[in-house]
């Protein structure tokens, strides 16, 4: 005859929530044997290994900032600093310290950047690269028109009713006898330079606006004429010298051309490799009220 004992077991035996409770318990402790027995990144165990080429390394920094080896004891020094360095770089990496922090993104990314330009180097162009791209950029290396001129300042302000008259005497004055005159002691301002020589079209823009720039191109030169117009009111004009732009040869801005030209490459090349890295991602970029854009570069 069974025993109460064995009869309360089989009873029990039959019951499901006695099944669920033992699985549970299983699952339990094979978690805990599995995942104390995984990799642990705060806890694994990492080879840092500081090779000959670093202890070069190491040695090659300091002799240029001390001018001389370090000693054994200066170099096991630099050992454990660099020991030291490692260490809690890795655990920063291993707590994902680096992934919110922009400095260190963006320092990241500068050394991406940079590892970019070195795959970025460019051969020597040739001379038909070179005479091709003088041809297509033309503005870049034309050379400016230059003006050698003086000036006598006319202020319509100060000058009243009487400009057009003062304009008109001045104007005589100093084409009858402008190599004796003071130039500075004529003008209503002593703040513009009375005479300019050699400048730039750019730098006539640059301090009397581009309308008097452009009209100085079309006087003629040796004697005063105006009045010519400019941000400041009217000035009295004599050109004395003009060498017109123009394109020049390729001999004579070969450097600059071929600086611009390893320039661009570069930069198509930095792009290239740029958009080859952004094919291995899918970007999205979340819209307003919560809707997505899958946004295809």
């Amino acid at each position: 005859m069974m025993s109460c004992s064995a009869r309360f077991a089989k009873i029990w035996l039959k019951e499901p929530l006695l099944h669920f409770l033992f699985l549970g318990v299983m699952l339990f402790a094979a978690y805990q044997w599995f995942g104390n027995r995984a990799e642990d990144p705060a806890k694994a165990t990492r080879e840092i290994s500081v090779s000959q080429g670093r202890i070069h390394s190491l040695t090659e920094t300091f002799a240029r900032l001390w001018n001389r080896s370090p000693t054994q004891e200066e170099l096991d020094g630099l050992i454990r600093d660099y020991v030291r360095e490692e260490v809690m770089y890795c655990e920063a990496l291993a707590l994902g310290l680096d992934r919110d922090d922009a400095i260190v993104r963006r320092r990241l990314q500068q050394k991406l950047e940079f590892l970019s330009d070195d795959l970025a180097m460019t051969g020597e162009p040739t001379e038909q690269e070179l005479d091709e791209f003088l041809t297509q950029h033309p503005e870049s290396f034309r050379r400016e028109t230059r003006l050698t001129f003086s000036q006598v300042f006319l202020n319509p302000e100060r000058r009243g009713a009487s400009l057009e008259a003062d304009t008109t005497q001045l104007l005589a004055k100093l084409n009858a006898q402008s190599s004796t005159l003071d130039l500075i002691s004529l003008s209503d301002s002593r703040m513009l330079d009375p005479r300019l020589d050699e400048a730039s079209q750019s730098e006539v823009v640059k301090q009397f606006g581009a309308e008097f720039a452009s009209e100085l191109l079309t006087l003629s030169l040796g004697r005063w004429q105006g009045p010519v117009k400019s941000g400041y009111g009217l000035h009295l004009v004599r050109i004395e010298e003009r060498t017109l732009g123009y394109l020049p040869p390729l001999a004579e801005v070969r450097d600059a051309v071929a600086r611009e030209w390893t320039e661009m490459k570069r930069r198509e090349m930095k792009e290239a490799h740029y958009q080859a890295l952004l094919t291995r991602y899918t970007v999205t970029v979340e819209q307003p009220h919560s809707s997505t854009t899958e946004v295809r570069q």
